[in-house]
């Protein structure tokens, strides 16, 4: 469906066991006088030895650890008003993807004279004024190299989208053993929703023979790696192939994007804070049951890609792709269920009413999805 094409890379990526060492040398050789670091309190220590190296090298760095959970549109205003007198020259996410899209959106603020308000959409950001490098302390959001942010709306309890090229950061580091510490639950969320990315994007109504071929090898890398990953986290292999499979589904989310999935997990993030990789693993399987007769053989490559053998026909192929993503969810320890994270059944028909405000991802589900078919999903997930 799709005529035209359209990339916005980061400059550098650089990606390997170790990475993070050479972090100083990159933020000095862009002779940067002051650095605010946005991460989470638990990688400080591994931060430790980048900050002493940047200091002894003159470099002022501000460390900023405020974001918990998924962030707010209140979130960032606060973090802006907190650094705008520091006003760094680089802006370094290290973290999650709710660390890295704030960081994304700090340094297109700074120094900006739109505000956050003005440029919620797609494409309304005009300009980043600030150097941005982005490091993934998990395997699951892309956001390290996708022009997307995602904040809740505190004034209506709604997900909203930042999307603009200017938040495609200037340099990428990923660095597997970065993730090495992250806790099995996160492990499997994450990485569950880098699996949907990759998958959303292979199904999508716009996939694109060149984003087919990173939503393929993604899909491949994750199912072949993820249970180990979760299982036994210190498998520096497999938390490497997952890292990889993450980053080949960031690459997804600008060209083509996600679909029907997210769009119906977005309820379960912003009305009952429910991590979004877990919203995304809940709902997975069964938009897949809803999609799959909509397109038979991309579902059958699915099912390959998740190492799956073909069948007689695609049909009987695609199923199987369903049967091992299911597989996938139990062997990481996900809740099957709805019901089991405690979501109360009243609470469907208004969840089904905000999931078709997601217009930007519904659109390129294979198969329309009205609210009486998100009704029917939530129930069929409960």
């Amino acid at each position: 469906m799709q005529d035209i094409l359209k990339i916005n890379f980061p400059g550098k990526l650089v990606f390997g066991k170790g990475t993070l060492e050479q972090l100083p040398d990159e933020i000095t050789g862009l002779s940067a006088g002051k650095v605010l670091i946005v991460t989470i309190t638990p990688l400080l220590n591994q931060l430790k030895a980048v900050m002493a190296k940047l200091e002894e090298k003159g470099v002022k760095v501000t460390v900023n650890t405020n974001i918990t959970n998924e962030p707010s549109f209140a979130d960032v205003q606060q973090m802006l008003n907190e650094v705008k007198g520091f006003n760094p020259d680089i802006v370094v996410g290290i973290g999650g993807g709710s660390v890295l899209d704030v960081a994304k959106l700090i340094a297109a603020l700074l120094d900006n004279e739109q505000e956050l308000k003005d440029i919620v959409g797609i494409g309304f950001l005009k300009s980043r004024p600030k150097k941005l490098i982005c490091l993934p302390a998990t395997s699951g959001t892309g956001s390290e190299v996708s022009p997307n942010s995602i904040l809740v709306d505190e004034t209506d309890n709604q997900k909203k989208g930042f999307i603009s090229p200017f938040l495609v950061p200037d340099i990428v580091y990923v660095d597997p053993l970065l993730t090495m510490s992250v806790p099995a639950a996160i492990t499997a969320a994450t990485g569950l929703d880098a699996l949907t990315h990759c998958l959303e994007a292979y199904t999508n109504l716009f996939a694109h023979p060149l984003i087919d071929v990173y939503a393929f090898e993604g899909m491949r890398l994750i199912a072949a790696h993820i249970v180990t990953a979760v299982q036994n986290g210190s498998d520096e292999e497999a938390r490497t192939q997952v890292a990889m499979g993450s980053l080949l589904g960031g690459f997804c989310l600008g060209p083509v994007n996600t679909a029907g999935v997210h769009a119906l997990s977005y309820p379960l993030g912003s009305t009952f804070h429910l991590a979004h990789g877990l919203s995304n693993a809940l709902l997975l399987p069964y938009i897949m049951e809803f999609n799959y007769v909509a397109a038979p053989k991309r579902y059958a490559d699915v099912a390959i890609a998740l190492g799956c053998e073909r069948e007689a026909d695609d049909i009987k192929t695609a199923l199987k792709g369903i049967d091992k993503i299911r597989s996938l969810i139990s062997a990481c320890g996900i809740p099957a269920r709805l019901r089991d994270v405690n979501i109360p059944k009243e609470a469907i028909p208004q969840m089904a009413i905000d999931a078709m405000k997601i217009t930007r991802l519904l659109k390129n589900n294979p198969r329309p999805i009205t609210e009486a078919d998100a009704i029917d999903i939530y129930n069929a997930a409960y």
